[in-house]
């Protein structure tokens, strides 16, 4: 009887959300459903939601959460401060005799962009509005256009300071805590968001070099479809312009990456150095006043809201459905799977890759990581490795047709002369590379593992 009711409690979840429910509201709300009828026919023990208050408390005074509404700020005060726009316009100029020079401009000023705000939405969004038309405009393919756009976007999945990073990092630690316990060790360790921003370090930038080859040998073989850009009379960019642009944004990714990778400064403390560099560049940009801050502090408070509302519901989650023994059934299945560890992993990453259409990364990670992630830490899978991976699988998600969530992003900014069609076409390329990309941190875990241990453990 548990074991049904557990598993409709996963199937009534997700009904509820293909109908349109808010998230938060529809994981509370099944749940306390589920326990009820569970409390009516004697297969659940209502003690276990006398730990709720206890798990909220616990969600309010965790200090790695509290960087999230920080980040937040600094992603939306970034967003407003026109910079993306100005670095696009430089860079396009500079690189206007490169073969492909659009495209690839994009593509860092993406890389930029991910690395500065951290949030996915937020930068589909902005490039779409910036570049596409710009894209467009210069005779670019729109399946070449839409595509870079929608890989540049999703790059703040996996680029160091990223939301989806420091979630995944909190989760991950607890996680990695209850499998040691299990297995008998009192004095667990854990692994902080510093290590798994180093562990994501090298894989983004691998990914962003492996992203700009393929536009550049597109551009080579195919200039057809990724033309120069015309120049026009006083649009020259002196380098001199251009670093003094890169300058303000790059400094405030070392400002804040830096100070987390080696322990001047938590997370927290790093994202309060980053909004306050965030309100100085757009300052700098002339775009900061007082209308712009209650803009800003608005937006940011709605976007945390929504996490912290989302946390608050799969808690009660995941409570009920622990209530029902579900994380045993669970990891009865995992463990006898065929293939050990290696059949469970790819079983796992699967099924979150699936998960990636429906779900947003912050249900996937706060209702599907407690539950499997134990029983994959506990089979001596490393946790940054185990992170690094599940985010560049996620980041893939977001990318597939036909519910890919960049996808959704870019399609409600595009023009309508633009077929949906050509973005899915345009990603299609990029996706080969996320799925090469986890072949190689498969082949290589030292990709992974080899910064984090060099900072962390001095080795």
């Amino acid at each position: 009887m548990a074991g049904l009711m557990s598993l409709g409690l996963f199937f009534a979840a997700g009904v509820a959300l293909l109908a349109g429910f808010p998230v938060a509201f529809t994981l509370a709300g099944v749940a306390l459903i589920f326990a009820l009828l569970g409390i009516a026919t004697g297969s659940f023990d209502p003690a276990f939601l006398s730990a709720f208050p206890s798990r909220v408390f616990g969600i309010m005074s965790n200090e790695t959460l509290i960087a999230v509404p920080v980040f937040v700020f600094m992603g939306v005060m970034l967003e407003r401060s026109k910079l993306a726009d100005q670095l696009l316009q430089a860079l396009a100029q500079l690189m206007r005799k490169v073969p492909g020079g659009l495209g690839l401009a994009v593509m860092l000023v993406g890389t930029l962009m991910a690395a500065s705000t951290g949030i996915v939405g937020a930068t589909v969004v902005t490039m779409g509005l910036l570049s596409l038309p710009t894209m467009l405009r210069n005779n670019y393919a729109p399946s070449v256009a839409t595509g870079s756009i929608c890989a540049a976007g999703t790059l703040g999945q996996i680029i160091p300071p990223s939301i989806v990073l420091i979630l995944l990092a909190d989760v991950l630690s607890n996680a990695y805590q209850q499998a040691q316990l299990h297995m008998g060790n009192f004095s667990p360790e854990t692994i902080s968001v510093g290590e798994l921003f180093a562990g994501a370090l090298l894989p983004g930038l691998i990914l962003v070099g492996l992203y700009m080859l393929y536009l550049s040998l597109l551009a080579f073989f195919k200039p057809s479809l990724m033309p120069a850009v015309k120049q026009n009379p006083g649009d020259e960019v002196s380098l001199l312009v251009l670093l003094k642009l890169l300058s303000g944004p790059l400094l405030l990714i070392v400002a804040v990456l830096g100070s987390i990778l080696t322990g001047m400064a938590t997370p927290t403390e790093a994202a309060a150095v980053g909004a306050t560099g965030a309100m100085l560049l757009a300052g700098k940009q002339k775009q900061f006043s007082v209308e712009t801050l209650r803009a800003v502090v608005y937006q940011s408070a709605r976007v945390s809201a929504m996490v912290f509302m989302i946390l608050i519901g799969a808690s009660l989650f995941s409570l009920v459905f622990r209530g029902y023994g579900g994380d045993e059934y669970v990891q009865s299945l995992l463990v006898n799977l065929p293939g050990g560890q290696a059949g469970a992993l790819l079983i796992v990453m699967l099924v979150l890759f699936l998960l990636g259409f429906i779900l947003d990364f912050i249900e996937i990670t706060y209702v599907v990581i407690p539950i499997v992630g134990p029983v994959l830490l506990a089979m001596g899978i490393n946790p940054v490795w185990l992170g690094v991976m599940i985010a560049i699988n996620l980041q893939t998600s977001f990318l597939t047709p036909p519910f890919g969530f960049s996808l959704f992003y870019l399609r409600g900014v595009a023009p309508p002369e633009i077929a949906t069609s050509a973005i899915y076409r345009g990603v299609i390329p990029f996706i080969a590379i996320q799925l090469l990309m986890l072949g190689l941190l498969t082949l290589w875990p030292g990709l992974a593992t080899w910064l984090p241990n060099v900072i962390y453990s001095g080795s």
